[in-house]
């Protein structure tokens, strides 16, 4: 994966399942996730790492207690660790997220149908 140019429009098209982030390509210990959502996603947070999201296709929100964040293609936003919030998209959105390659995509949430298997390449 590394040194090699990554076609986002492929690697998203190998997938269809959402709330499954597919990792696309590692550097200095972060993930570079690809993942396709709808729907509302469990509120959780990372204790020890930030997540950065990054709006490839579609419109994506991240809820926090206190406001809601939109996201448009184009668009990133970084969640500071210990935050509690939760991602969603009313239409299906695909999303790069970057973070430490040990992260759960459900942080303290209880192990749920939402939960992905850990490193899961594309």
């Amino acid at each position: 994966m590394t040194g090699q140019v990554v076609d986002l429009a492929q690697k998203f098209g190998g997938f269809s399942d959402h709330w499954r982030p597919r990792v696309a390509a590692r550097l200095n210990g972060q993930d570079v996730r690809l993942v396709k959502v709808q729907g509302i996603f469990p509120w959780h947070s990372h204790a020890d790492a930030e997540e950065m999201f990054l709006v490839w296709k579609g419109r994506f929100r991240v809820e926090f207690r206190d406001r809601i964040e939109n996201l448009e293609p184009g668009q990133f936003i970084v969640v500071p660790r210990g935050v509690e919030h939760r991602t969603a998209a009313d239409e299906e959105a695909e999303v790069m997220i970057f973070e430490p390659s040990e992260v759960i995509n459900t942080g303290d949430a209880p192990t749920s149908d939402f939960t992905a298997p850990t490193g899961q390449t594309i």
